[in-house]
C-alpha cells in the first residue's frame, strides 16, 4: 500500500522498547515523524538515528514527537537505544504489519532476509493527516531531514 499525503494515517499498536503499548491515534495533538529503519546496529540505522538524537531540540521546539520503527524485536531495540542513547520512541514492528501498511517493506533484503523495513519518513500533523512521505529503495541512503525540518516548522 502506498501512503499519499492529505490522506489520514493508516493507525496502529505497536509496543515500545519500555514493552508499553503505543497508539498512533492516540497521539494526536501533536506532530508525528515516523521514521521506518531496516536494522538496529548497523551503520546508516546508528547515523540516521543519532542524527536525529543530536537534533532533538529541534522536533521538540517544533512540538513534533519522533517515533522509530523497524522489525527488530524489542529486546534489541532497547539495547539499541539504550546504546546510542536515543532520546525518543522506538516501536517494534516485529510482524511487519506497520511496515507492510505503510508502504515501507522490502520483500528480500540484504542477505536473502525477508521482511525488512524500508528506511521511510512521513510527517503526520495533528490531526492525523499524512503531510509528508519519503520511502527509499536504496537502504544506504538517509531520509532529506532539510526538507522533514523545514515541513515540521512550517507546520501548525
Amino acid at each position: 500500500m502506498k501512503i499519499e499525503i492529505g490522506q489520514q494515517a493508516p493507525d496502529f499498536t505497536l509496543y515500545d522498547t519500555t514493552k508499553s503499548l503505543v497508539t498512533l491515534s492516540e497521539l494526536k495533538e501533536q506532530k508525528i515523524l515516523l521514521l521506518f529503519f531496516p536494522l538496529a546496529f548497523t551503520s546508516v540505522c546508528t547515523a540516521e538515528l543519532c542524527s536525529v538524537r543530536d537534533n532533538i531540540s529541534f522536533y521538540n521546539n517544533s512540538n513534533a514527537k519522533v517515533i522509530g520503527i523497524s522489525v527488530d524485536s524489542l529486546h534489541t531495540l532497547a539495547k539499541f537505544k539504550e546504546n546510542q542513547q536515543l532520546n525518543f520512541t522506538l516501536l517494534s514492528d516485529f510482524n511487519k504489519e506497520v511496515s507492510k501498511i505503510y508502504g515501507s517493506l522490502y520483500e528480500m533484503f540484504a542477505y536473502n532476509m525477508k521482511g525488512v523495513s524500508k528506511r521511510s519518513a512521513f510527517i503526520i500533523d495533528k490531526e492525523g493527516i499524512v503531510r509528508y512521505t519519503e520511502v527509499l529503495e536504496n537502504a544506504g541512503t538517509q531520509p532529506d531531514f532539510n526538507k522533514i525540518q523545514g515541513i515540521l516548522y512550517n507546520l501548525s
